[in-house]
């Protein structure tokens, strides 16, 4: 399961291209899918054990070594902060940010398309977490906090280029599938949200819910699927709950996708 999930990692894209997004450089790295032959704990939670996958891949890359990882910046006894990876690519330090997000599109939310997604218990958004970036974690690097850990690697803030990378699978709601992305990759939509009133147009379908490593998939065809009426006793319970989940669902066609399915 390890590899799959690694693979479902890999092929899921930048939410943008170059510095499409606020001139937040997006990293640019060209994988094949290795066999991934590292002990990951799972009991990670989701971003953490996505950090791993990029460790991993990024060190088979002939022209990036790794200087350090998950540095934690204190000031006396207080924590600032973390930075994700200090690296040199082709000799030239950079500072990485790893970001992995699910965010489902609601229109009447904020004015822009950023401003649009939101995280399917509509706790947190897509411009929350770019404005932490551009706010916090970036500007970490140039804390007094900070220095003592580029010394120690023999690294001056000023030479140091900053990057992200910043998966996201992306969902659009399920009466309004056709919507068109401007600013923001449309490879990343993956699928629609629905709720408890779009249950019924899928009384023919099978359904599945992974756990949340699995999110990371795409759908599985030979899994324990579940009936509809079964799906929808479970489905009550996120509903109760007030806790959307992602899913997987089977069309008569045999076709599969994925969904969220939300209480909102």
């Amino acid at each position: 399961m390890l590899q799959k999930r690694y693979e479902g990692f890999l092929k899921t894209p930048c939410l943008w291209q170059g510095e499409a997004v606020y001139n937040l450089q997006q990293f640019e790295v060209d994988s094949k899918v290795d066999k991934i032959d590292v002990d990951i704990d799972d009991n990670l939670r989701l971003g953490k054990y996505v950090e791993r996958f990029v460790s991993f891949e990024i060190e088979q890359q002939p022209d990036i070594s790794v200087l350090a990882e998950n540095i934690q910046i204190q000031d006396g006894k207080t924590t600032l902060g973390e930075i994700d990876c200090l690296l040199k690519r082709n000799g030239k330090p950079i500072h990485l940010e790893v970001i992995y997000k699910f965010y489902l599109y609601d229109a009447s939310v904020g004015d822009t398309e950023i401003e649009h997604f939101i995280g399917p218990n509509r706790k947190d958004s897509l411009i929350e977490k770019l404005t932490k970036l551009r706010e916090k974690q970036l500007p970490l690097l140039y804390t007094d906090a900070c220095k003592p850990y580029l010394d120690k690697l023999d690294l001056a803030p000023k030479d140091i280029t900053q990057e992200v990378y910043f998966k996201a699978q992306l969902f659009l709601p399920f009466a309004k599938q056709d919507t068109a992305l401007k600013t923001l990759n449309p490879d990343c939509i993956v699928g629609f949200y629905m709720n408890q009133n779009d249950l019924k147009h899928f009384e023919d379908c099978k359904f599945f819910i992974p756990n949340k490593k699995d999110w990371l998939l795409e759908p599985q065809t030979y899994v324990n699927w579940l009936s509809f009426d079964a799906f929808k006793i479970s489905a009550k319970n996120y509903f109760d709950e007030q806790f959307s989940t992602l899913c997987w669902v089977k069309f008569k066609t045999g076709e599969l996708k994925k969904l969220f399915l939300v209480w909102w």
